[in-house]
């Protein structure tokens, strides 16, 4: 069983900045495309952005393009969401996920590895 793990969530100021990492064995990232979704009380879960295993590209939800960076390093252990310009509507738990494959997708349901969240709060 492949084990993803979320950490970086916490209570961030609006207007302000954080940076969540996400965790998996080995050099998973470099057999996996990664993608990012969040889901906040009562609302469906949203994907934010992508990163193809290659790490040559990358997209962006409308809500979150110019704002949130999705990046992974060399060691293809570590995927991160940099966070900026947040804003009290960012106020949900985040979750990264993984699928077998080139491409990211925006499709939750082709991703099968997911960690178990990290939440943010984002305060007014």
């Amino acid at each position: 069983q492949v084990q993803l793990v979320e950490s970086g969530g916490g209570s961030v100021p609006t207007g302000g900045s954080t940076r969540l990492s996400c965790v998996g064995p080995g050099r998973m990232f470099m057999t996996y495309s990664m993608g990012w979704f969040r889901q906040a009380p009562g609302k469906e879960r949203e994907f934010l952005g992508g990163i193809n295993r290659s790490g040559g590209g990358t997209t962006y939800a409308d809500s979150v393009k110019g704002r949130f960076i999705v990046s992974k390093n060399n060691a293809g252990n570590t995927m991160y969401l940099q966070m900026n310009s947040v804003q009290p509507e960012d106020t949900a738990t985040y979750y990264c996920a993984a699928r077998l494959g080139g491409l990211h997708m925006r499709d939750g349901s082709a991703y099968r590895y997911w960690g178990q969240g990290t939440q943010v709060t984002v305060s007014s």
